[in-house]
């Protein structure tokens, strides 16, 4: 199983909630900014301008749902075997 490698861009997001109503389990609106984040549990690095996730693979149908219905596009998804 592969999952996805999750990077929302903070600094763009505008905390309007769709993110976590959307995927709860992935994603929240983050105490020290008040912008969407990972969850703790599937976070790899957060920051005030960037947080970056790692879900598994049953999660990743729900974080392309919140990636779509984000209305400033603050959130991008891609394998987590991706080359770079």
């Amino acid at each position: 199983m592969m999952g996805c490698r999750i990077v929302v861009d903070r600094t763009a997001c505008i905390a309007c909630g769709v993110a976590p109503s959307i995927c709860p389990d992935v994603f929240v609106l983050g105490q020290d900014t008040g912008r969407n984040r990972v969850v703790d549990r599937y976070s790899v690095e957060t920051t005030r301008e960037t947080s970056i996730g790692v879900v598994p693979e049953e999660l990743c149908e729900c974080v392309k749902q919140a990636v779509d219905m984000c209305p400033v596009g603050a959130i991008k998804i891609e394998a987590q075997d991706s080359k770079h």
